[in-house]
């Protein structure tokens, strides 16, 4: 029987990559994208390789929606090329950067990139993948717990986080058709490189969170690469058009 192949878009670092691994390691195929970290893209591709799975990387500009007609002729032809298949099974819409910086003095070009990355980006993209993901595939989107609560100086990601969450809701019903499930994951605070490091690096940003947690301490990305594991798992294909809020109880 074929492996599942999940397409992981920004999976050469941090939570793609983590999830990368957790699914390889459950016999998933990946092919995962980068935008400039080719070396770090293909050290993840390496490592899949090491576990006895099969994996590619196609770099990938999440902003620039005009080059994604490109993208999805080079998906089709790896595709062919490492698996001989012409369709993948799981989308994974994980690229994205972060911005911290208050609602006053956000510029127009931050709130462009914010919703060219995270809205404009995943929108289109997944629009022209269509008709390479197979009948009854999975679509999960990346949300963030900021969509839910506020913190000062995250407006212009939380929002284009929020705008994901809806349109979430409309994938799943226009492609219940096809078998296809859709939904949105949104970590809470994680120990990574995201947005500077500052969760993971500033000693009293990590304290604080931990005391707003339920469970007393920072996420680790393996928090949320075991979670998209789950989720993308067979025993989890009645969930459908969910926000599914991972973060160890945050703000409750």
């Amino acid at each position: 029987m074929n492996a599942k192949i999940a397409l992981i878009t920004g999976g050469s670092r941090g939570l793609g990559r983590n999830a990368a691994l957790k699914l390889a390691k459950k016999g998933v195929d990946i092919l995962l994208t980068w935008q400039s970290g080719e070396q770090d893209a293909q050290r993840v591709v390496d490592e899949i390789t090491a576990l006895g799975g099969r994996a590619a990387a196609i770099q990938l500009d999440m902003a620039d929606s005009r080059r994604f007609d490109d993208f999805a002729e080079s998906v089709q032809k790896k595709l062919i090329e490492v698996w001989q298949r012409e369709t993948f099974d799981y989308l994974i819409n994980n690229a994205g950067t972060g911005l911290h910086v208050a609602f006053v003095e956000t510029s127009e070009a931050q709130f462009d990139e914010m919703v060219n990355v995270h809205f404009k980006g995943p929108f289109f993209l997944t629009q022209k993948l269509l008709p390479l993901i197979t009948d009854g595939g999975r679509i999960l989107n990346i949300s963030s717990g900021l969509a839910r609560f506020s913190q000062p100086g995250s407006s212009a990601y939380a929002a284009v986080k929020g705008a994901m969450e809806v349109l979430t809701r409309y994938q799943a019903k226009e492609l219940g058709a096809r078998g296809i499930t859709v939904n949105i994951l949104a970590p809470g605070a994680i120990e990574t490189d995201f947005g500077g490091g500052r969760v993971r690096d500033n000693p009293e940003v990590n304290a604080f969170i931990a005391a707003q947690t339920a469970l007393g301490r920072v996420g680790l990305p393996d928090d949320i690469g075991n979670a998209i594991a789950q989720i993308l798992s067979d025993e989890s294909g009645w969930i459908n058009g969910q926000r599914i809020e991972v973060s160890g109880g945050m703000f409750l």
